[in-house]
């Protein structure tokens, strides 16, 4: 089995756990979004802390990368709690395909700080999709377009956090900045979760303990694809996330997107692909 293929199968598996990590947190019912956050952290940072003891890693990183380490948790954090507020409000589908607004908006990041060239190809790209994105908000003065500006700004917020991380690059573990980021959210969610907790029936524990789990599970699965092949070769295979979810909006939670949403969906899949073609290319047909 080739390199590229074994990263297109954990790209796969890693988009297969963040779409059942966002079905329990929707299926675990009215529960304050706080509280559906700090689990999916509180099992993320557990299962990260198994592998820093395991490779006998740092836990908090290096002294050096603090600054970067905790700019990157925060931006996390706020983009996983938007995440959340907007999938309990919104069709399931519609939120995780707004999340996935994230990569595109990277681009728009990395040259605004980074200073990266910003190709004619992934401006083609960011356009095309942030049209796409108006098919699912239907811009209106509804609670509706509210929710759905509030997932993009989710998805901002997200970006940010890569871009941080392209900045990180090697220096750190990915189990290492994973257990950060998570500790660093519990922490910061504590004092929330203690004053906002609600209890939770028996149901209502599990889902929230498979969400940290499948959450964990796609965080290292989408680390451990990018290290089998670059990102410009497979990154396209994420966006089954978006095939997963709405097969289990559709089938379990019975919510149906209606056919602009549906529009949407292939408007930012055809610009997500466009730009993976054109990475594909070699560099001199560019």
């Amino acid at each position: 089995m080739s390199n590229t293929t074994k990263g297109i199968i954990a790209l796969l598996i890693s988009s297969l756990g963040f779409s059942l990590m966002a079905f329990f947190v929707k299926y675990s019912g009215d529960l304050p979004t706080v509280q559906k956050t700090f689990f999916r952290n509180f099992i993320s940072m557990a299962i990260a802390l198994i592998f820093v003891i395991y490779y006998k890693e740092k836990l908090f990183g290096h002294k050096e990368n603090q600054g970067l380490l905790l700019l990157r948790s925060a931006l996390g954090l706020g983009g996983v709690l938007l995440n959340f507020y907007v999938i309990d409000r919104m069709v399931l589908s519609d939120a995780e395909i707004l999340n996935k607004m994230s990569p595109f908006f990277t681009i728009l990041l990395c040259a605004l700080f980074l200073k990266e060239y910003i190709r004619r190809y992934q401006m083609i790209s960011i356009v095309i999709a942030l049209a796409g994105a108006i098919f699912i908000i239907k811009p209106s003065m509804s609670s509706d377009t509210v929710y759905a500006l509030l997932g993009l700004l989710g998805a901002l917020m997200a970006a940010g956090a890569y871009t941080v991380l392209r900045v990180l690059g090697s220096r750190e573990k990915f189990y290492t900045v994973v257990f950060y980021f998570s500790a660093f959210s519990t922490a910061a969610l504590l004092p929330f979760f203690i004053y906002q907790y609600e209890p939770m029936t028996f149901e209502q524990w599990i889902m929230l303990i498979l969400a940290g789990i499948f959450a964990a599970f796609g965080q290292f699965g989408l680390t451990i694809a990018y290290s089998f092949a670059p990102a410009r070769e497979i990154s396209i295979f994420f966006y089954s996330t978006i095939i997963f979810t709405a097969l289990l909006s559709i089938f379990i939670l019975g919510e149906v997107p209606d056919i602009l949403s549906v529009i949407g969906y292939f408007i930012i899949f055809g610009a997500s692909y466009y730009m993976y073609m054109k990475n594909r290319k070699p560099k001199e047909s560019l």
